[in-house]
């Protein structure tokens, strides 16, 4: 049943005891209008509280330029500027935006490269001292110095999160909450890249089961909002370069320029346009570029050193058209079918892990710390004791002309731990004791049987346990590496079984790439992006259809039993409210409607109204958009205004003292101010301040606790008409659900009034009311008042 009349609340401005406001003042309510207009408040984005409205909500962003009269002066006096010109403020800007791209290209580029680098580095300089001590007998020592430089590096990884909490995890949680419109506090703040990008070598280095290659997608968002952050002027321009970022941060980590634009397409941005498309493919070729000079750094001129990057090596032909059969292709199925199966036990696992952790360990620093501390001793303790348990030396096969330079290079990098140099290895070292890129270029491209069943089981398991633990804690982690490294050691593993079956089917290392996709794709449930990322790494066109195949039903068999990886820590997070992209058919087909969704207690503005009420409307309530409604024309919708614009206003005293004027034989009420006067009767509203002194103010607003209002400050006017959004979206109370979500959910408002048939608010829809338990809820009222 809708709302028969709008229930709004308004407040009168209260008399402080002192002449000036205190910011640490209590919060005054003011008194309910009397004039059979009153109610309670809203949540989230536009009220203090519910039930289903936590008080720990971040707040939104808004996609949708605000078209007031300020702003519409603005656009007007720029174009008369650049008429006839050549050089317009058009093409200036879209210079300008280009420019910028092509800084955050570059930058990310070196950051890949510095984090890989110095990872490689740390890595190669810790496991050979290793070397060096076991070849001179020194087990115990070697042990002891293994697990001590393993656990500083931890330590030191875990420390850059207890500086900065919002480096921990891979970031891309965090990018696709922004990328949809939810505000993360210092999700791109300078020093949360510097934590993220020194964390992560860190914790590379210290032989946790993790990635480099995701926190690359959070550190190019960080590296995009910080070149761009002083020429963005709104939520919109600073979205698609966070978009632009993402696509560049996996174009450095994998090589895949393409594969970043479809990732950034398919799992982050929630709002895409053609021109963003071709912004992020000019993003990535400059990054790649830059990545390709940085590279060639120390070689002779033009010579790509392929080595020095992300890569898994180029996946050569096999002497024949294809390295599989057309009935490989169910063997492939199978393994997409196993692979969902893994990554959704994976997800549920780490979701239970993740639910202790936010109940016995996240709550403290110190406790994360530790448990950092403990993880670390364990996962050096089974490396080191694993490959020492493994007393069988394993003879390197030797070149009979079939095997290419890469394998023969891969060969002599086979670890021998204590078995005799350059003739013998020990194939559980050669997994566990190597950075992680060696190992799966190991499973990927030795033919024959390098490593044996039982050590295969042996390391998937190991492995994939450790990573389902480490997945969370207190450090800068990605996924996408123990996710390829354990599903590539279960492909071979599947290949070898299948190969000793049927000597005839192709070679395990090509099962051990399709495992390691249907993995991946079990746990992130990715298909476009992943494929092509796949083939620019690997190089080999004909690994297509495999891959596709791979993926899709890794996807589907995955999501019957839970959502991907990236949405479930999403989820876990409190106070997001996470749009997906369309409803879930239980609500679409249950008959809502607008004015039953939404929330009908709105807090409102008149177009002109006294400093005391605003200043107790913002100290009182943290709303970000009010409705402004005129109250002397059947309290009919006039616009919207933001809380930012209020609070600017109110610093920059934009405001007067009223006064009457005997105007045609009548008074009139005026409003004088320190630049100007404004004639209310006057049909056009001269704005007290231009729209380019709010605009350069983004995004540091000043907040109610930076404004000083006095007693006969509280006395005198604003007129928010010249700076209201006289053209604001909304939405009829009848509309259903359905179309309501659509329309939040497209053009991605903060807020959305709901009117009636005479346009008058009968109130607000934000992120809050149409979350899935938000809905659930209303549902279960509706279905309690029918029975």
């Amino acid at each position: 049943r809708l709302p028969a009349s709008p229930i709004l609340i308004y407040f009168h401005p209260t008399t402080p005891k002192t002449t000036m406001a205190s910011p640490s003042a209590p919060k005054k309510r003011g008194f309910i209008r009397m004039d059979s207009l009153g109610g309670g408040n809203h949540g989230d984005d536009h009220g203090d509280s519910s039930k289903h409205h936590s008080t720990e909500n971040y707040d939104s962003l808004t996609y949708v330029t605000d078209e007031s009269d300020a702003w519409r002066a603005h656009m007007a006096t720029e174009h008369y500027y650049h008429r006839g010109k050549f050089w317009n403020q058009g093409k200036h800007e879209t210079s300008m935006r280009y420019v910028l791209l092509s800084l955050v290209g570059i930058v990310q580029a070196a950051v890949a490269y510095g984090t890989n680098i110095c990872s490689s580095y740390f890595i190669s300089s810790k496991y050979n001292h290793v070397y060096a001590l076991l070849q001179d007998g020194s087990v115990f020592k070697s042990f002891i110095y293994f697990v001590c430089i393993q656990l500083g590096f931890a330590m030191i990884a875990s420390a850059f999160v207890w500086l900065e909490p919002v480096a921990a995890g891979s970031g891309i949680p965090e990018v696709k909450c922004y990328l949809n419109g939810i505000d993360i506090p210092r999700i791109g703040d300078i020093k949360t890249l510097i934590s993220k990008v020194l964390g992560v070598i860190c914790s590379v280095s210290a032989g946790l089961p993790v990635g480099k290659e995701g926190p690359m997608v959070h550190s190019g968002a960080v590296v995009a909002t910080t070149v761009s952050s002083r020429r963005t002027k709104n939520d919109k321009e600073k979205r698609d370069f966070v978009a632009c970022g993402a696509a560049a941060g996996v174009c450095t980590a994998f090589s895949a320029p393409i594969g970043g634009i479809l990732f950034s397409l398919e799992e982050g941005a929630s709002y895409w346009s053609p021109s963003l498309t071709w912004r992020a493919f000019f993003c990535s070729m400059i990054a790649l570029t830059t990545l390709y000079v940085l590279n060639g750094i120390g070689s002779a001129f033009g010579k790509v050193g392929f080595n020095k990057l992300f890569s898994f090596g180029n996946f050569i032909f096999e002497g024949r058209e294809s390295s599989f059969a057309v009935y490989e292709l169910f063997l492939f199925f199978i393994l997409g079918v196993i692979g969902g199966l893994i990554g959704a036990i994976f997800n549920h696992t780490n979701e239970m892990i993740t639910h202790w952790r936010m109940k016995h360990i996240n709550y403290s620093k110190t406790r994360r710390f530790l448990e950092v501390m403990c993880i670390s001793t364990i996962v050096s303790l089974v490396s080191f004791l694993l490959p020492l348990a493994w007393v069988k030396c394993t003879p390197i096969p030797e070149d009979d002309g079939s095997f290419s330079e890469s394998q023969l290079e891969l060969l002599d990098d086979l670890v021998a731990f204590r078995c005799v140099e350059g003739k013998e290895y020990n194939e559980m070292a050669s997994l566990i004791f190597t950075d992680a890129g060696d190992a799966i270029r190991f499973l990927f491209h030795l033919h024959r049987h390098t490593f044996s069943t039982a050590a295969l089981v042996l390391f998937f398991l190991f492995y994939i346990t450790l990573a389902v633990v480490v997945y969370g804690i207190a450090v800068p982690s990605g996924l996408f590496v123990p996710s390829l490294l354990s599903g590539a050691a279960f492909g071979r593993l599947f290949g070898n079984i299948a190969k000793n079956l049927h000597p005839g089917l192709a070679h395990s290392n090509t099962y051990s790439l399709i495992g390691a996709a249907a993995v991946l794709g079990g746990m992130a449930r990715m298909t476009i992006s992943l494929t092509v990322i796949l083939l620019e790494c690997t190089g080999n066109e004909q690994f297509v259809l495999p891959l596709m195949i791979t993926l899709m039903t890794a996807r589907i068999i995955g999501g019957l039993f839970n959502d991907d990886l990236y949405h479930i820590h999403i989820h876990l997070k409190k106070g997001v409210k996470f749009l997906e992209t369309e409803l879930k058919s239980i609500t679409r087909h249950h008959n809502l409607v607008a004015g039953q969704v939404m929330s009908d207690n709105v807090i409102f503005v008149k177009p002109v109204e006294k400093v005391g009420v605003i200043y107790d409307i913002l100290k009182s309530c943290s709303h970000t958009n009010f409705p402004v409604v005129d109250t002397e024309d059947k309290s009919v919708l006039y616009g919207t205004i933001g809380r930012n614009a209020l609070c600017f206003l109110l610093k920059n005293r934009a405001f007067g003292q009223p006064r009457k004027q005997f105007v045609d034989g009548t008074f009139a009420m005026s409003m004088s101010s320190d630049y100007l006067e404004v004639n209310p009767e006057n049909k056009r509203f001269l704005p007290t301040l231009q729209w380019e002194e709010i605009e350069k103010s983004y995004p540091k607003y000043p907040s109610v606790k930076d404004l000083r209002i006095s007693r006969s400050d509280r006395e005198c006017y604003v007129d928010m008409r010249p700076f209201a959004n006289t053209s604001p979206l909304t939405i009829h109370e009848g509309s259903s659900a359905s179309r309501t979500y659509q329309l939040f959910r497209s053009v991605g408002t903060r807020c959305l009034p709901v009117v009636n048939r005479y346009n008058q608010v009968v109130g607000v829809i934000t992120r809050s009311d149409l979350t899935p338990e938000a809905l659930s809820e209303k549902m279960l009222k509706l279905g309690k008042k029918h029975a």
